[in-house]
């Protein structure tokens, strides 16, 4: 089902304090454009999401935002504008990304995975690693149950715990999650997504990319919806998730497995 067409509109999430501002982005692969000029804004302490169908664009798009792919247009990051972002320098500005697959250390140890992630704060002569490491323990007990344990020997959910708890390591300004609930058993999926809202109320600002609609629009502030590279639809996440086009599309029958989710 195709929503409405919404591609050359600029985004209307009026947030105060804007964290990012995306204008005008675009990638191509080639010839094969798979995103066409995409405008999306994300508020300081604020939760927005890009739902959409598998192959739409949504990996490509926070892959173009932090600089891991070439891209048209502009990204504005906490204040400053990077017409070609570099994916080091958007880092050690405060931008974290956790990729779909998790790309963790196996065969390293919790607490060193996490302690990989405080490094590029450590270079820049930060000494606050252990007061962090605590504030990511408190968040996922069960990491601190397992410091010891081989990353590469946890199950997917404590992997996804794990992914999320060194970006948080950076302490990062910005937070983007590719797809944080595939592949997780349902009830952990609502535990990721309650540690999603209590990061929010720490001020985090998180940028979150999810096909599982039902979850994102619960926890999200503010949404935009992704379709074949272009923004379909945009609005706040309580109005999106109440529109017809939107659960036809995303929150019907098929979602059997997101219902859950809100029991």
């Amino acid at each position: 089902m195709k929503l409405m067409n919404n591609t050359n509109a600029a985004s209307n999430n009026d947030a105060k304090n804007p964290v990012l501002q995306v204008k005008d982005l675009s990638v191509s692969y080639g010839k094969v454009e798979a995103l066409t000029n995409a405008n999306l804004t994300v508020g300081e302490g604020q939760i927005v999401t890009v739902i959409g169908p598998n192959g739409a664009g949504k990996t490509t798009m926070l892959s173009a935002i932090i600089g891991v792919l070439g891209s048209k247009g502009s990204v504005q990051f906490d204040g400053t504008i990077e017409s070609v972002p570099e994916v080091e320098r958007m880092v050690a500005r405060g931008m974290n990304l956790v990729p779909e697959k998790r790309e963790l250390f196996g065969e390293m140890s919790v607490e060193d995975n996490l302690t990989l992630g405080a490094f590029q704060r450590y270079r820049m002569g930060h000494r606050d690693q252990a007061q962090t490491m605590e504030e990511v323990y408190a968040l996922f007990p069960r990491l601190k149950e397992r410091r010891a344990q081989f990353a590469g020997t946890l199950s997917g959910g404590e992997r996804q715990m794990l992914a999320v708890g060194r970006a948080l390591m950076a302490k990062p300004k910005l937070l983007m999650l590719d797809e944080p609930s595939l592949g997780l058993a349902p009830l952990i999926v609502r535990e990721i997504f309650r540690i999603i809202a209590e990061l929010r109320k720490k001020g985090v600002s998180i940028l979150l990319v999810e096909q599982n609609a039902r979850a994102a629009l619960q926890v999200a502030d503010y949404a935009y919806v992704l379709e074949t590279g272009q923004i379909a639809m945009q609005g706040p996440a309580h109005e999106l998730a109440d529109d017809p086009r939107v659960i036809e599309a995303y929150l019907g029958l098929g979602g059997k497995h997101q219902a859950m989710l809100s029991t």
